[in-house]
């Protein structure tokens, strides 16, 4: 008794240590908001090549699992010693994943840079900017002597102009071009961060295994064995969407990339290799991406020939209609399960807290969640006894207190689909919601 009291007294005593270190931790970092804010930021610089690394290895694992089964049951069957059959099996298709992956690359580089860079040198090196620029000033001195009125506010407002511009020029142009020299800086730490991130590909693809393996015991030994299967279920859940969303978004965007050059190339449109680069990149944002890259496109080629822009929009507009209604749904499916407006609503979020990997990642991101509360409201209404699926709550009047059971307005309209006789919905376990089926494990 006495030393269960003690272990009692103890455990609450450490409880409590552990509550104020904690508090004063967070106070401390409230006051210190910028020092911590700086801290992770170092931080995350530190650690970017594990965060490349993961990420080129996670983008590659299908393509490993594809090449180890294959690899793995031939060389164990002519292979006598069994465990080095399966070590060779994951170097070969660890090698050639990674060897494909540098291949596709090197070859997309060797395509698309040259032709971009020609591109952007010879928009430069022309005086089409200039020109236009030349005759909207034309155009609006010609609009200025027809109307005299205007004159003098004109003056002032060109007068303004270029004060701004002249505070500009002293104030910013040079602290920009010292953020210039910084981003060359920046570019030779992000080659030697890329270099880094494939060798943790390596070590990665081939000990995924064990690292799963020892991130499993850690967490039965910390967690209960139903809480760690509600993990479990949930990563597995968490891994399925973002691999169908990611996987198949690259593909999608990829294959739009390539008929975008097709289609401009064989219309004779200038640029086709520069607008199909911007268009594939940018449609990797779901919903936004299409106009994000089509705007720009079309003022580039504006320049050049009006008539062909308007074109370029028609083409993108079939193109993107194209893609939304038979190339997308055929490649990603209902991958991500959630409706329109929470796509939406994700994108702009993400986007608006990570930028473009944001609007990228947000989508299935906002998925995982989604799923995790509509599982949790529907364990929840499952222990009630009150209906699970959605369509029972429309025209809900009330949940009767003591019998659980839902009454309705009794219009036909705003009746459930499956009510029942009496105006009360069927029992919870009947024809489970479908935002239900899939709880990621949380039942």
């Amino acid at each position: 008794m006495k030393r269960d009291s003690f272990t009692k007294y103890l455990y609450w005593g450490v409880t409590v240590f552990l509550v104020i270190c904690a508090s004063i931790l967070f106070f401390f970092s409230l006051f210190k908001l910028p020092d911590v804010i700086g801290f992770f930021k170092t931080l995350t610089g530190i650690l970017m090549p594990f965060v490349y690394g993961l990420t080129l290895a996670y983008l590659l694992n299908p393509i490993f699992n594809f090449l180890y089964d294959r690899f793995a049951p031939f060389l164990q069957k002519h292979l006598k010693n069994k465990r080095r059959a399966v070590h060779l099996a994951k170097f070969l298709s660890t090698f050639l994943s990674v060897a494909l992956a540098l291949l596709i690359v090197a070859a997309l580089l060797s395509m698309v840079l040259p032709e971009v860079v020609s591109s952007i040198i010879g928009l430069s090196e022309s005086n089409l900017f200039v020109d236009r620029v030349a005759d909207v000033t034309a155009w609006f001195d010609h609009f200025l002597k027809q109307y005299p009125n205007l004159e003098s506010a004109a003056e002032r407002v060109y007068v303004e102009a270029v004060s701004v511009f002249d505070t500009w020029l002293k104030n910013d142009m040079v602290p920009q071009l010292t953020n210039l020299m910084s981003g060359l800086l920046g570019t030779l730490t992000f080659i030697k961060n890329i270099f880094i991130a494939i060798i943790i590909t390596i070590y990665v693809l081939n000990s995924k295994q064990l690292f799963a393996a020892q991130s499993k015991k850690m967490l039965y030994s910390i967690l209960d064995v139903h809480r760690a299967n509600i993990i479990l279920n949930n990563l597995r859940f968490t891994n399925k969407v973002f691999g169908g969303f990611i996987n198949g978004k690259l593909l999608d965007s990829l294959i739009i990339g390539i008929l975008c050059f097709l289609g401009m190339t064989l219309f004779g449109m200038p640029y086709a290799m520069l607008v199909s680069v911007i268009i594939g990149v940018t449609n990797i944002i779901p919903f936004f991406g299409p106009f994000i890259g089509a705007i720009p496109s079309i003022l580039l080629i504006l320049l050049i020939d009006p008539l062909k822009a308007l074109y370029f929009a028609l083409f993108v507009l079939v193109l993107q209609q194209f893609d939304g209604n038979i190339l997308g749904p055929k490649i990603l499916g209902d991958s991500t399960g959630i409706s329109g407006f929470w796509v939406m609503f994700a994108i702009l979020l993400a986007g608006g807290l990570f930028g473009f990997v944001g609007m990228v990642v947000g989508v299935p991101l906002f998925a995982v969640f989604y799923n995790i509360i509509s599982g949790l409201v529907c364990h929840s209404l499952r222990k009630k006894g009150i209906p699970e699926q959605t369509q029972a709550y429309y025209g809900l009047e009330r949940v009767d207190e003591q019998t659980f059971r839902p009454h309705y307005t009794g219009e036909p309209d705003d009746a459930p689909e499956h009510g029942c006789p009496d105006g009360t919905a069927p029992a919870a376990a009947e024809a489970p919601a479908p935002a239900c089926k899939n709880e990621g494990g949380t039942h």
